[in-house]
């Protein structure tokens, strides 16, 4: 859970056909691998799918989601130990005209990028990249220095996983509240 924390204020770049574009990370969610009924590898699942999840950390675990999203996920801790932190948002900052092509509207739409399909479509992520290594030259993550204060961090339960039972109520969701 730390480094869902830890994330917020990270620059998630992509390299796609040449063009770089980025955003600020400001919303992130966990699963705790094995032991998290929200997990795709939860009880030790291990399908074609879930595979990367086992790799060391330092991949990208991309899915599709209800057969249309691609959902980006970094793969964060060692061999066999399948934990995953999902991107759930981003505030969108280098090649902006590629993602608003990308996203078929304006960056100041409000749902720009307010979902974790969307940041995989305004930055050009998708099935292709899922197992890559995130330090390579197409997607990778930047500290450009901002600390993410506690004050303008807000800890909540994670969304769309009533399935996940007793789990769902797992404070594993983290946004930086941006000041205005």
């Amino acid at each position: 859970m730390v480094l869902a924390r830890l994330l917020l204020g990270k620059v998630l770049c992509t390299r796609i056909n040449g063009v770089i574009s980025s955003g600020m990370i400001i919303e992130t969610e966990a699963y705790n691998g094995v032991l998290d009924k929200a997990s795709h590898s939860y009880g030790g699942r291990r399908t074609r799918r879930t595979e990367v999840m086992y790799q060391a950390g330092g991949v990208a675990y991309v899915y599709l989601c209800y057969g249309i999203h691609s959902l980006f996920n970094v793969i964060t801790s060692v061999k066999n130990d399948p934990k995953a932190i999902l991107v759930r948002a981003i505030a969108p900052m280098e090649g902006i005209s590629i993602m608003e092509k990308r996203r078929g509207m304006p960056v100041t739409s409000k749902s720009f990028t307010d979902g974790p399909g969307k940041v995989s479509l305004a930055l050009g992520i998708n099935l292709n990249h899922n197992g890559i290594r995130l330090d390579g030259n197409s997607i990778w993550l930047e500290d450009r220095g901002l600390v993410v204060e506690e004050n303008d961090l807000l800890i909540t339960p994670r969304i769309g996983i009533d399935y996940a039972g007793e789990d769902a109520g797992l404070q594993y969701r983290f946004l930086f509240r941006q000041p205005s």
